[in-house]
């Protein structure tokens, strides 16, 4: 198992770690979307992390804007506790399962493999608004 890494955090790059942790938060509040599909290319592309490197720190990042979100939403009334639970142990197993494929693959195809799941994604939400 590799060590947890903490390098990419300097006086350069907290600024921009900082950046993108604020707009990945308020994004995913706002429209309810899974902050890796933010943090991953935002982490790629502006501070060139290795596609795997972007997104178990993008995961770690991100459990603390849902924990925020959730509990937000929670006390305004807009959590339904049984669905919640009913989706989230399943994706918790397919986290898992994620994980044990993405690190059988390489950065090349791990990246391919979420631009084409970004694509797909906005051509349906451009056809189906």
């Amino acid at each position: 198992m590799a060590p947890v890494r903490d390098a990419s955090v300097t006086p350069s790059t907290t600024p921009r770690l900082v950046a993108i942790g604020v707009a990945a938060g308020f994004l995913s509040a706002l429209m309810g979307v899974g902050g890796g599909i933010l943090v991953v290319p935002a982490l790629t592309l502006f501070l060139r992390f290795p596609v795997k490197l972007a997104t178990g720190s993008s995961l770690v990042a991100i459990s603390m804007a849902a924990v925020a979100g959730a509990a937000t939403y929670g006390v305004l009334g807009y959590v339904d506790l049984g669905a919640a639970v009913v989706l989230g142990l399943p994706a918790a197993v397919g986290a898992v399962a994620g994980t044990w494929l993405q690190q059988r693959l390489s950065n090349n195809a791990v990246q391919l493999a979420f631009a084409g799941f970004l694509l797909i994604t906005a051509i349906v939400m451009l056809i189906h608004p």
